[in-house]
């Protein structure tokens, strides 16, 4: 009863927030300039490889949460591939989360003033 729990409580909280972090980083790109039209090729690479990313996230999510909550329904044990997925899909959230899912660094304060003197 605790396993298919905890597997649940693992998708929900790391993968899930991953996939809405990575949803939102998709079309985010450092280095592109528009000026160069030769710069579009390999943008339009990382977007599709991006998106395809999101979809096994998506669909390992979505796999391991039916399954553990019939398991836990039902009262029945757990397949052996339910495991495999579920360690997929952190680690494919923790690629998420590690490349394109996070946050733009903060722009520095500038400094302040030194005091009259």
């Amino acid at each position: 009863m605790w396993v298919p729990l905890l597997l649940t409580a693992g998708v929900v909280l790391l993968a899930l927030p991953a996939l809405v972090m990575g949803a939102r980083g998709l079309f985010r790109h450092r280095g592109y300039s528009a000026l160069h039209p030769g710069d579009r090729g390999p943008v339009v690479v990382i977007v599709v490889v991006r998106a395809i990313l999101l979809l096994l996230v998506l669909a390992a999510s979505a796999l391991v949460l039916v399954s553990t909550v019939g398991a836990m329904l039902v009262e029945v044990e757990l397949h052996g591939m339910v495991y495999v997925l579920f360690v997929l899909d952190l680690l494919l959230a923790a690629l998420v989360l590690l490349t394109f899912g996070r946050r733009d660094p903060r722009r520095a304060r500038p400094r302040a003033t030194p005091a009259a003197r």
